[in-house]
């Protein structure tokens, strides 16, 4: 008994792609580790234990002795980002505070998923482009439809160029 092939194209499915807004956390590891080494080996962080390392899975922290040393460590900790290829939008926060001790300690958050309002805030320039594309908000990321991958081509263009305060990326890209 011979089955037929399954179609190329299943009908009723259109060309879609997701809208996130993620960190990649193995190269924020990396960022994190590239930095802590930089901190033991740099002569002026010797003597003021700067330290850096991951609080749960939202968050950054930079601590030391010395304010001056901590907000060095923190733009150290900045550009091992920028280097590792995790937008800057991504990470917010870093005001210095004083801790017990002595110490002087910055909380970096990590920006993971769409937000509610800015998920409509997107919704809503697809919708106002005019090209013939749906758009869905299912749970943190924004799904986009459309008959044309052209089209879909055109909102993925449209969100790039504009001024976002999270920094997006479009996966799942399915014909």
């Amino acid at each position: 008994m011979l089955s037929e092939p399954a179609p190329a194209f299943y009908p009723g499915v259109m060309p879609s792609f997701d809208v996130v807004s993620q960190v990649d956390l193995q190269e924020l590891r990396n960022a994190i580790d590239q930095a802590a080494r930089e901190f033991a080996n740099r002569f002026d962080f010797r003597g003021t234990d700067t330290t850096v390392e991951i609080s749960g899975e939202d968050s950054v922290v930079v601590e030391s002795s010395a304010e001056g040393r901590l907000e060095a460590g923190n733009q150290v900790l900045r550009e091992k980002l920028i280097k590792r290829g995790i937008d800057p939008k991504a990470v917010s926060g870093g005001e210095v505070k004083t801790v017990g001790g002595g110490r002087v300690r910055s909380v970096w958050a990590l920006a993971q998923g769409i937000g509610q309002a800015e998920a409509k805030q997107l919704t809503k320039h697809i919708r106002d482009s005019g090209l013939k594309v749906q758009a869905q908000v299912q749970g943190d990321q924004v799904r986009v439809q459309g008959k044309k991958r052209d089209d879909l081509q055109e909102v993925i263009q449209l969100l790039k160029g504009l001024d976002f305060d999270l920094p997006l990326q479009f996966i799942n890209m399915r014909d």
